[in-house]
This record gives C-alpha cells, structure tokens and sequence, in this order.
C-alpha cells in the first residue's frame, strides 16, 4: 500500500501526510465527514463482484476498483493508473491485473506496476504505485481496511460474535442510502424510535411509547439500554469499537415467526461520501437441526419482506432529513446514546486529523 505524503514542516515540526487515496489536506471536518479512517469496513456483497469483471465503488469519498484474480481472491485498487489517473476500472481484466485502456499500464493486486507497453523496462515496471487495500471476505461481504498514512498497519480482522457462532443463523442486507452515514449512527443509538417509526410493524409493535434510558459501559465499548422495559421492543442496542465498528441488538419475536430465540441484528454503516451510505445488516437468530431450516424457509418466504418495510421506514426519513439536522437540536434523555457516539467520533476525527497535520498526539 502505498499513500502520498508531504514534507512540508507544521507549526510542531513534524511532517503533513496525506490519506490514502486523498490528494487534499484532510481537517478534522472532512473526515467526520467523509469517514473515519483505520478501520474495517464492509464494502459490498461478495456476490457483487463476478470472476472476470472489474468493480468501481466510491467508499470514503474515494474511487476504488475491486476485481477477482484467477484463484478467485479479491483485490481493491484505487481507481487510478498512476501514469496519468485514468480509471482502471473502465480497462480490461487481465486475470491478475487491470490494464488501463489510457495507455494499456497494467497494474496487480497489490498495486504493483507489472508492465508499461508503450515503454518497456521504464522505472515505472516494479514500482508499487497504486494504493491496495487489504482485503478479506467473511460473512458473504467484502471487507477493507481503510488505512490513514502509510504507517498505519491493518488491525486484526474480527467479525462481530453473532456471525462467528457457528449456532447462530444469519442472512447479508444491503442497502445504499441517500443520506450521511453519521445519521445511521444515530438512528440506530436511539432505540425509542421503534415505539413510533415502526409502531406498525411486524416485531415492534409492543411496549410503551415512553422510557428511562442508561448508559452501561464496556471493555468494547457501551450498551444503551431502557432501565424499566426488557424484551419487549427494541429495548437495547450495544455499540461495539472492535476492528470494525458496528452495533448489535435483539428484537423479541412473535410466536408466528417461527422456531428459534430472538431475532438479533448486526449493523454496519460505510461512507460512500459525506451525502451517502452503504449499510450492512446481518439479520440473525440461534437456531438448529431442523428447527433452523424451517427458521430459513419462513425468513426467505415471509418474514424478508417485513424486515424490508422496516429497513424503508428508517431510510425515508433519514434520507429526509436535513445535511445539518444534527446541529441546534434539543435533545433529551433518551438521546444520551446519541451524543456519546457523536463525542466519540468527533474525537477520532481531531486526532486523525491531527497526525495528518504532523502534530503529536
């Protein structure tokens, strides 16, 4: 992986870099906008990208390209030859490498300049110039680590418990949204709206419309959860700072809804750019023998439809809602998960953007 840097002094003495991908200074703004960086994140569905096709995607307001090489592993470049930044994603699969159409540059998995046709054995072959994310799919999803500088080395690479448990049984959901991923955030830190959005659906329908809320803190990170209503409606969600980012929460079943515990859902949001997001949700639940065939043939048949509905609900009023519906609120009690995950992220963005500015942090 390779990421272009400055060595211009700061005020602090230090070097400025630049982010992967990035040709601008970044501020603590523009990340919190556009994402943060040094993570994990889902990128697509495994099954979005066919052997022998090339990918173009836009995660973290940057151009990526994904494609198969023979063995069927996927690589993710950015979306720029480095002779003269066409998009390699528009050039032609070469089974281990992309060949820009510009100038026919071929480029592998790595980023690794493999050939210049036009100029054979120039100090362009050999040389690692197109930044390549590293790359592992797991739980039917293509997932990257998005680096901040070069320096910064992949962090372990751990899914979420409920997709690892072999006695649990989960289904992939994809969606990209018209609205800033920090709003999915929020929306999903702010249980109460179940009893209201979702009034009408299917598994939320039960509980009372007003509550008393807490913040549990863990060695992961925290649980917001009612303090005087439990296995009712969504009456809790956990939010998890492991490899990835992502929030885990159950939402009690109906008899009707088949053999098995609770239904549990995993979420994930990744920037597309500061206005959209692609989110990920692992709908779940503990199942086995012949229980969980039943479980699989009732969600395919009936119960994806209803999850849908309840998906929409939330993303037309996310999508409806303002750029800066998060400033000058008037927030509540209920509202305490929602400002700890805004302080943290907003925290993480001044100290990224702090060592992009070569400040000691």
């Amino acid at each position: 992986m390779t990421t272009a840097t400055t060595s211009a002094p700061t005020a602090t003495g230090g070097p400025k870099k630049r982010a992967a991908g990035v040709r601008k200074e970044m501020t603590a703004a523009d990340i919190a906008a556009a994402g943060l960086r040094d993570r994990w994140y889902p990128i697509l569905p495994s099954r979005m990208v066919r052997p022998g096709e090339s990918k173009k995607v836009t995660r973290l307001s940057v151009d990526w390209v994904l494609f198969r090489d023979p063995q069927g592993t996927v690589h993710m470049l950015e979306d720029r030859c480095p002779h003269r930044s066409a998009p390699l994603s528009v050039g032609q699969h070469l089974g281990d490498r992309l060949a820009c159409k510009y100038h026919g540059v071929q480029v592998d998995g790595t980023g690794t300049v493999v050939s210049v046709p036009g100029m054979p054995g120039c100090a362009l072959e050999g040389k690692r110039a197109t930044v390549s994310l590293r790359v592992v799919e797991a739980a039917d999803t293509i997932f990257a680590f998005v680096p901040l500088t070069q320096e910064s080395g992949p962090t372990p690479f751990v899914l979420p418990d409920r997709l690892t448990d072999e006695a649990v049984s989960w289904f992939p959901n994809f969606a990209e949204w018209a609205g800033p991923w920090r709003f999915y955030m929020d929306n999903v830190l702010d249980p109460m709206h179940g009893a209201f959005l979702h009034r009408d659906s299917h598994s939320m329908f039960g509980g009372d419309t007003s509550a008393r809320f807490r913040i549990r803190e863990t060695d992961r990170g925290f649980f917001f959860e009612k303090t005087d209503q439990v296995g009712v409606n969504f009456d809790w969600v956990e939010y998890v700072r492991g490899s990835m980012d992502y929030v885990d929460l159950e939402i009690p079943y109906a008899p009707n809804a088949g053999p098995g515990g609770v239904f549990g859902i995993v979420g994930m949001a990744t920037p597309i750019d500061a206005d959209n997001s692609a989110i990920f949700h692992w709908r779940t639940r503990r199942v086995d023998g012949w229980q969980r065939e039943v479980w699989r043939f009732l969600y395919r048949t009936r119960l994806e439809a209803r999850h849908w509905e309840v998906l929409e609900q939330d993303r037309e009023v996310l999508e409806a809602l303002a750029a800066d519906a998060d400033h000058e609120e008037h927030l509540y009690q209920h509202d305490l998960g929602v400002s700890r995950i805004r302080r943290i992220y907003r925290a993480d963005a001044r100290k990224q953007a702090a060592i992009l500015a070569g400040e000691t942090v």
